[in-house]
């Protein structure tokens, strides 16, 4: 096999072990074993959690004692077995711990697929801007495919969901031990003190107003990334409640209607470099706060009927609201940070969104929608994506009126060239 076929399996076999539970995880929790609301909101805590300890210390790890590949291999056939253990959990705190655990061995990978992948073609002398891209999408089409395959076997409700996630983990980290090795780089010094090598020295950017304003509306606006992974397959779903929606398509497909959103962000991502040239990253990373506006406020007013067209809207429309944030955010830090600590400032900011913004948005979500939204086990769903949209408004609104930075296009040009 060629290299670049050999990295192209590893990325979609990386997403497929996410895909095929993170979207239904909703139906298994509330439809199959009835659970409460809040307490599902801290399933999605951990991801925060795991994006906050992991990445770091794992990067120490690759880059000071043990190759790369190998370390990918063996959190993957970790992670598995915990995913293993999951059909067998019978309460709700036990479920909690073991995904934890899943999560704080999956997390870290997802940075480390990254890194092995560079430095194979770094090693096999490819352009990594050029050959990279092509292969990363197939990490998005991975996904996609185990939403369908869980769908289409009819497991997006029940425990077998974690069996696919969990065998693909165990062979994808057994197929890890046979890429290139990948050996420590050492590019941390032996000088370096401890907050250097976790990356925590970034944290002196929170001295200046504009970036720690730029890290506090990325932690509300992460709050909201995973909002519609954690819920929109329950919504569609539970439509199937209602007699004259209970075998609609959106329903019965509720898990191959939700992987529009991924595979909108396929597309997207394509349209980024000309939002940027076009508007700057400020306005891009606008385009992004009021699309999540919309995404919700689609769904609050979306149906199986003639609202239909609102529901495939809502998951076209993700794929804006997802990339225009994650991918001007990370410009941002790359066109306005000191190269000595960039990339500890691209972990602090993906901390920030994906860590702390996760674990708040996870935690309170479960316990608003429980205490404001269900009555006798029923979620009005209307009025939970009205609040989730005035919540990404004023985020937007406030963005716009606090945050100061102009426009200059060489700036983008020189990153993305």
């Amino acid at each position: 096999m060629s290299i670049k076929f050999r990295l192209t399996l590893m990325s979609f076999l990386q997403f497929f072990v996410w895909g095929a539970w993170l979207i239904t995880v909703g139906n298994y929790w509330f439809a199959t074993k009835q659970w409460s609301g809040e307490q599902f909101g801290a399933i999605f805590s951990t991801l925060g959690i795991s994006s906050i300890v992991m990445p770091a210390i794992t990067g120490i790890i690759a880059d000071k004692f043990i190759n790369a590949e190998k370390l990918y291999g063996i959190l993957h056939i970790l992670g598995g077995i915990a995913l293993l253990y999951i059909p067998q959990v019978d309460n709700p705190t036990t479920f909690y711990w073991v995904i934890f655990a899943a999560m704080l061995c999956y997390m870290p990978t997802i940075s480390l697929s990254n890194s092995v992948a560079y430095t194979i073609l770094k090693n096999n002398d490819f352009d990594v801007v050029k050959v990279f891209p092509p292969i990363r999408v197939w990490g998005t089409i991975g996904f996609i495919a185990a939403m369908w395959l869980t769908n289409l076997s009819g497991n997006k409700a029940s425990a077998n969901m974690f069996y696919i996630s969990a065998i693909s983990a165990v062979l994808l980290g057994i197929y890890s031990f046979t890429l290139p090795k990948c050996p420590p780089q050492k590019l941390i010094s032996e000088n370096a003190t401890l907050a250097q090598k976790l990356g925590l020295d970034a944290f002196k950017l929170f001295g200046t107003y504009k970036m720690a304003l730029f890290f506090l509306f990325s932690m509300f606006l992460g709050a909201a990334l995973q909002l519609t992974n954690m819920y929109g397959d329950v919504f569609l779903s539970e439509f199937g409640k209602m007699p004259e929606y209970a075998n609609s398509i959106i329903v019965k497909k509720s898990t191959l209607i939700m992987s529009i959103s991924q595979i909108s962000e396929t597309v997207f991502i394509l349209a980024i470099p000309f939002f940027l040239k076009r508007f700057g990253i400020k306005q891009v990373m606008l385009i992004s706060m009021f699309a999540w506006v919309l995404r919700f406020g689609l769904f609050a007013y979306g149906n199986p009927a003639d609202g239909l067209w609102m529901i495939i809207m809502s998951c076209i429309v993700y794929g804006m609201a997802f990339d225009f944030f994650n991918i001007s955010g990370s410009l941002f830090v790359e066109t306005t940070t000191d190269s000595k600590i960039r990339s500890s400032a691209q972990g602090l900011f993906m901390m920030m969104s994906n860590g702390f913004g996760a674990f708040f948005g996870g935690l309170v979500s479960g316990y608003v929608i429980d205490e404001f939204f269900t009555n006798q086990g029923t979620r009005d769903w209307h009025n939970i994506w009205l609040a989730f949209a005035g919540y990404a408004l004023v985020i937007a609104i406030a963005f716009a009126v606090m945050f100061k930075h102009k426009h200059d296009p060489n700036a983008v040009a020189n990153v993305s060239h």
